[in-house]
């Protein structure tokens, strides 16, 4: 494991006045009240990126309910796996 080299005893003696923050970008209150801190909580699963064929109108549907559809449609998808999950889906149960 490579050391750091961050002077952190500088870092400990710095006051809030004394860090440049101007390169960061401001963040919004809608940002802020977005943020979830998982600080103790489980780690959040990997997701894995895939091709999905869906229907044009339900694709356009999830889109039009503005930006996070992707995120929408993966919570459809598991809450109804979590509601199944001790159903076995096979080509004849399909609806």
């Amino acid at each position: 494991m490579q050391q750091s080299q961050t002077d952190w005893k500088k870092i400990d003696s710095m006051d809030d006045k004394d860090i440049n923050l101007s390169e960061l970008p401001e963040v919004s209150p809608e940002q802020f009240a977005k943020a979830v801190v998982r600080k103790g909580l489980k780690p959040v699963q990997g997701k894995t990126q895939i091709t999905l064929r869906l229907d044009t109108d339900v694709l356009n549907w999830f889109k039009a309910q503005g930006q996070g559809y992707q995120t929408n449609i993966n919570a459809l998808l598991k809450a109804y796996k979590d509601a199944n999950q001790n159903q076995s889906i096979t080509n004849k149960d399909r609806l």
